[in-house]
């Protein structure tokens, strides 16, 4: 059976939103990067191929003939291109190069169509890679094994034709990772994770690092951030998954790991919490280190606590707090500015009752507001016109609304879409009236 794809992952994450405990299935992107890329469902082009010239980016009739406001000539206007379990790009593994370059590419050239500025490329799925990494293996999403060159080198020609093309490249990581199965010896014989035994926790039928360990924390970071030190990729982009989502009726185990490097917090809780802090603030001055200039984003599940857990949270029922289950305490990496910008997934549609998208975005503008992080929406633009959806995603205005209702947030610096193959089909015609409603000229990303 094929591991679960971003989009099933984001409709068993719906569940989550009032079915506290229930059993995510980690493996899709933002909301999944693993794919994002959950409250209900959250997990998760045309024009000059550079801006210039444009003092306004927008302007167009909004929904319903109301004037959309002027929007600045610079801000984020981001796509999730996703490699896991080929959910985006390549469409299946095992292509010729030739064939992966081109599909590659005709990505890139969708995202110029549609006057987009970047392009957030997943580059470390499942701790694997797509580029000739000392550390790990090539990644299976492109020769069908684990460890087998393709041939060559996905990630420098993304950075390459992207640049070539305006648009930023944001390399997008999953530290923890390791598979989307639960046998150490199905991964490549070189695989770190078949070395060090000890650093691996089957949950939930997948592998992961143990974040508790400071030698994985040192060891991911490494391997990630060599791609950094090989190309002049414009961002280090990490999604949702830190520690994994729950399970119902399973626990991360961690005993051994707590119990060597615990000592001193009040409860495992706080430890863990610790843990994904170090890696983010060790991350952030480590990239600093190497490429200077290069930014640092995240892009979490878009609750940090609902409001009865914790009254500085937001006015949500969510079954998935980032703070309590995955141990990302997001609102403080944003206060303490350990990040140069955050694109919570607001996955959810305006007036949704235990995640509403309006509500979301003003809890994460007043967050944002006096930070250095920059703050940048997430979108489900997967979710226009599924199969499944409420009569709110069959209506191609929603998205639309979204970018309207956000500009009215001077703290909200731009949107990112899940995901890209989403945005070629575009079955409802969404993506082309977000297009003529808000980026009918170029914008510049901001820095």
């Amino acid at each position: 059976m094929r591991p679960v794809s971003r989009r099933a992952f984001a409709v068993a994450l719906s569940t989550l939103v009032t079915a506290p405990g229930a059993a995510a299935a980690p493996g899709g992107a933002p909301a999944a990067s693993g794919g994002a890329p959950a409250a209900s469902g959250a997990s998760a082009a045309g024009g000059a191929s550079a801006p210039g010239g444009a003092s306004t980016a927008g302007g167009a009739p909004a929904p319903g003939g109301a004037a959309a406001p002027r929007r600045a000539s610079t801000e984020m206007r981001g796509m999730w291109l996703a490699t896991v379990d080929n959910h985006d790009w390549p469409s299946r593994p095992g292509l010729t190069a030739a064939a992966q370059r081109t599909e590659l590419i005709a990505h890139l050239d969708r995202a110029v169509r549609d006057r987009l500025n970047t392009v957030i490329l997943q580059v470390r799925p499942t701790a694997d890679a797509l580029w000739p990494s000392p550390h790990e293996p090539w990644s299976a999403y492109l020769t069908g094994t684990q460890g087998g060159s393709p041939g060559w080198d996905p990630l420098g020609t993304a950075v390459t034709e992207a640049h070539a093309r305006g648009l930023q490249l944001h390399a997008w990581f999953n530290p923890y990772r390791i598979a989307l199965h639960a046998d150490p010896a199905r991964l490549a014989a070189s695989h770190p994770a078949r070395r060090h035994p000890d650093w691996v926790v089957r949950h939930g039928g997948r592998l992961y690092y143990n974040p508790g360990l400071p030698q994985v924390r040192a060891f991911v970071q490494g391997a990630m951030l060599d791609a950094v030190a090989r190309y002049p990729v414009d961002a280090v982009h990490f999604d949702d998954y830190f520690y994994p989502y729950p399970v119902a009726g399973q626990s991360f185990d961690d005993d051994a790991a707590y119990a060597a490097y615990g000592g001193g917090f009040t409860d495992r809780a706080a430890w863990r919490r610790d843990n994904i802090d170090k890696l983010v603030r060790e991350t952030a001055a480590r990239i600093r280190q190497i490429r200077p200039g290069t930014q640092f984003g995240i892009s979490p599940f878009g609750v940090w606590r609902n409001a009865s857990s914790d009254s500085r949270g937001s006015d949500t029922r969510a079954g998935v707090q980032t703070y309590d289950d995955l141990h990302a305490d997001t609102r403080t990496w944003v206060g303490q500015g350990w990040i140069d910008y955050i694109v919570p997934q607001l996955y959810w549609n305006i007036g949704f009752a235990a995640a509403d998208y309006e509500r979301l975005v003003r809890w994460w503008a007043e967050v944002a507001e006096g930070s250095r992080t920059r703050l940048y929406i997430g979108e489900a633009l997967y979710k226009a016109g599924a199969a499944g959806q409420p009569a709110e995603w069959q209506d191609p205005a929603e998205l639309s609304r979204h970018l309207t209702l956000a500009a009215g947030h001077a703290q909200v610096r731009g949107h990112v879409f899940f995901s890209a193959r989403d945005l070629a089909r575009d079955p409802i015609g969404a993506m082309a009236r977000v297009v003529a409603d808000h980026y009918r000229r170029p914008a510049y990303p901001p820095r």
